[in-house]
């Protein structure tokens, strides 16, 4: 693949990224906010303030940042505190994002495997408690970034576009603030979520063979099992939420260790014919996916939010044919 395709690619993807992000997050916030699809109050407030973060993700980092660098490479943006700034929002976003759905993968696990706990911890006021805490603790981390970028080119006493300082990779503070941050997001939350879905496998399988026991020997067969049927479609929504974070943030955890251990950079330029290069910008690309994907697993998954959707489709049209009647 020539330099110029590959350079088409990234050009193509992060509109189309951002064309259907956008409008896909905003559907997710408005027909979960309304409380129609038969959620608890306690699910909708984690999955709302994870359609907001990813909202604002596609906003911060696709529509503020990576498209100017590809279509308007000079402008306003590029001026290194307004490019800095900008870094220190995308990596906030993404931050949260992550983190809210360790949140909810936590509430999940206490909800399907602690009863007891699930009556004090799965409640709107915890909701919001967690989710507060952890978007102001995932943003204040991401302060010191804006340090890291110094001026490529200084014309007129302005300083223009961002680059990382060398120091970044040889100072012992700033090696160790990259390790904390990356061990942040996405290292620790790749483990507590693997973790604590194992955890929640193990308590199903060991639950639903005990109910299966116990209805059999009450009824004298096997029926179907409402409450097991209802966890089912909460297990369902757990693990493809958390599935494809993981899958979709891998590569970009493997580009990470990649330039610790081998002693690389990170690209800030456009070196299409760099095999590194485009290792980095695939992570980007696939980890930003992550922020557009929820909604289609929504739309798979939950009866009445398609039913949502389809209605909410359906009320403009409506409108539309009674306007030419």
């Amino acid at each position: 693949m020539h330099a110029i395709t590959k350079g088409l690619v990234f050009a193509i993807y992060y509109p189309i990224l951002a064309a259907i992000g956008v409008p896909a997050n905003l559907a997710v916030i408005v027909i979960l906010s309304r409380g129609r699809c038969g959620l608890s109050r306690c699910i909708t407030y984690y999955l709302v303030s994870m359609a907001v973060t990813d909202l604002l993700v596609m906003i911060t980092v696709v529509i503020l940042n990576r498209i100017p660098s590809i279509y308007f490479p000079v402008s306003f943006l590029s001026i290194t505190p307004v490019c800095s700034l900008r870094s220190v929002l995308s990596y906030a976003m993404i931050n949260c994002s992550v983190w809210l759905t360790v949140a909810f993968t936590i509430d999940r696990f206490v909800a399907i495997c602690s009863q007891k706990l699930k009556i004090k911890y799965c409640t709107e006021k915890t909701a919001a408690g967690v989710i507060g805490t952890m978007s102001t603790l995932s943003s204040l981390k991401t302060i010191f970034v804006y340090f890291i970028f110094e001026p490529v080119h200084i014309i007129n006493n302005i300083p223009w576009f961002c680059s990382i300082k060398s120091v970044y990779y040889t100072s012992p503070a700033w090696v160790a603030y990259g390790w904390i941050h990356r061990i942040l997001t996405p290292c620790l939350p790749f483990i507590l979520i693997l973790l604590l879905n194992a955890l929640t496998v193990r308590h199903i399988l060991v639950a639903s063979r005990a109910r299966r026991r116990l209805r059999a020997h009450s009824n004298g067969k096997n029926q179907s099992d409402p409450e097991m049927e209802k966890r089912k479609k909460s297990i369902i929504l757990l693990f493809t939420i958390s599935g494809s974070f993981i899958l979709l943030y891998l590569v970009s955890l493997i580009n990470f260790f990649h330039v610790r251990i081998a002693k690389l950079t990170y690209f800030s330029g456009s070196n299409f014919n760099e095999s590194n290069y485009i290792l980095q910008e695939s992570g980007f690309m696939l980890q930003l996916l992550s922020s557009c994907i929820n909604p289609f697993i929504y739309a798979g998954t939950q009866r009445k939010f398609r039913e949502e959707l389809k209605n909410g489709m359906k009320y403009p049209l409506s409108l539309i044919v009674k306007l030419f009647k």
